[in-house]
């Protein structure tokens, strides 16, 4: 999972969304980790599920990574709380557990799903990665 989301993190740029779903423990965290990584942000990236949301700021002078937990959030209203949105546009946006209420920060977006392995193996992953908006139009292309 971290080594995809080093390729990943060539990829993203300030504006940029990705909802990851999956189960407790699939690896959205270690994804976001390796994205981090890759972005060359201030860490550590941990789960940010009691503090809902975490501004990591490049290094390097790109684009930050927000880092955002929405596990214990009732609905949109309370995720539209947070002012993502006033962020979205110079940072990488990152909300786990997102699927049904992120969909409305921005236009384009990466939907990540995450599951894990159940006949290859407690290691094993399966990643589906899907392209939402003109933005990610070339996505196979992308990440060939």
């Amino acid at each position: 999972m971290r080594d995809l989301g080093l390729r990943l993190a060539g990829l993203v740029r300030a504006g940029d969304l990705l909802v990851l779903t999956g189960d407790l423990g699939a690896g959205k965290t270690t994804l976001t980790q390796g994205i981090g990584e890759g972005l060359k942000v201030r860490g550590p990236i941990t789960s940010p599920t009691f503090v809902i949301a975490r501004v990591h700021p490049s290094l390097c002078g790109g684009p930050p990574l927000v880092h955002v937990d929405a596990y214990r959030l009732g609905g949109f209203a309370e995720l539209d709380d947070l002012d993502l949105d006033a962020s979205v546009a110079e940072s990488v946006t990152i909300v786990e557990w997102g699927e049904g209420l992120a969909e409305g920060l921005t236009e384009d977006r990466l939907e990540v799903i995450i599951s894990r392995g159940r006949d290859e193996g407690p290691e094993e992953r399966s990643v589906t990665i899907t392209g939402v908006g003109a933005r990610w139009s070339d996505l196979r292309d992308d990440l060939a």
